[in-house]
Parts: structure tokens; C-alpha cells; sequence
């Protein structure tokens, strides 16, 4: 019963790589270089052998870059 449930991916705690890349419009290799960039960053953990990119966090984290 519970695979019928389906989540908004605004409303979901964490995403996957590929899902982050969608809601954030930026690309996967740049979440993955990012990710590298900040080994010890909160808005990211392991689920299994999969990367989690925690949503509320990895917002704040963006809101404080600069654009290049």
C-alpha cells in the first residue's frame, strides 16, 4: 500500500541526484562536484551506497552562492 503513496518533490525531505537536478535546473555532475567540493556539508548523506541531497538545506546552501 505504501508504493502507492507519491510525494511531491517540493515536499520530499531528501532527493536523489537526478531528482535535485530537475528541481534545482542545474546539472547532475554539478551536484556531484559540489557534493566533492563539501565532503563534511549537512545538506547531503549516504542512503545505502546512494548519494541524498537533504532539499531545505541544499536551498540555503544555493541561496548563499554567487553566480558566476
Amino acid at each position: 500500500m505504501a508504493k502507492d503513496i507519491v510525494v511531491p518533490v517540493w515536499e520530499k525531505y531528501s532527493l536523489s541526484i537526478e531528482e535535485a537536478a530537475v528541481y534545482f535546473r542545474i546539472g547532475e555532475n554539478t551536484i556531484r562536484e559540489i557534493i566533492k567540493e563539501n565532503p563534511d556539508a549537512d545538506f547531503w548523506f549516504w542512503n545505502g551506497n546512494r548519494k541524498q541531497i537533504k532539499r531545505k538545506l541544499f536551498e540555503q546552501y544555493m541561496d548563499l552562492q554567487k553566480v558566476v
